[in-house]
């Protein structure tokens, strides 16, 4: 799971390096990665807790329910990082259009400018 959160961070890093980012999308680019980094780390730890705690379950004799607790326990702790996961998201998704806005912007500019020469 880490490995393909990795790959496409660097394939979404790799895309948009392709176009010069201004400094205050760069800046937000950084912070969005810096923050996906930290849930990603948030998740790891939730994930060894759980796989502990699973472990501790097959030493008990009520095993099922030991079980259900631990996967109630994991998905209330994921719930709270899914849901920043899904705000990054839509950040994204928000910062992306408007660079495609304003790439489209200046490409209407630059053929605008053309038709009027004389």
């Amino acid at each position: 799971m880490k490995r393909v959160f990795l790959a496409g961070m660097a394939l979404g890093v790799a895309a948009l390096g392709a176009q010069p980012l201004p400094d205050a999308a760069n800046a937000v680019q950084e912070r969005l990665t810096a923050e996906r980094a930290r849930l990603q780390a948030e998740r790891a730890q939730v994930e060894q807790a759980y796989e502990a705690s699973l472990r501790g379950c097959w030493q008990r004799f009520a095993v099922n329910s030991c079980l259900r607790e631990a996967r109630r326990s994991r998905y209330a702790a994921l719930d709270p990082i899914r849901a920043q996961e899904l705000a990054l998201n839509a950040e994204e998704r928000a910062l992306r259009a408007q660079q495609r806005d304003e790439r489209l912007q200046e490409k209407a500019d630059k053929a605008g400018a053309l038709e009027r020469r004389p």
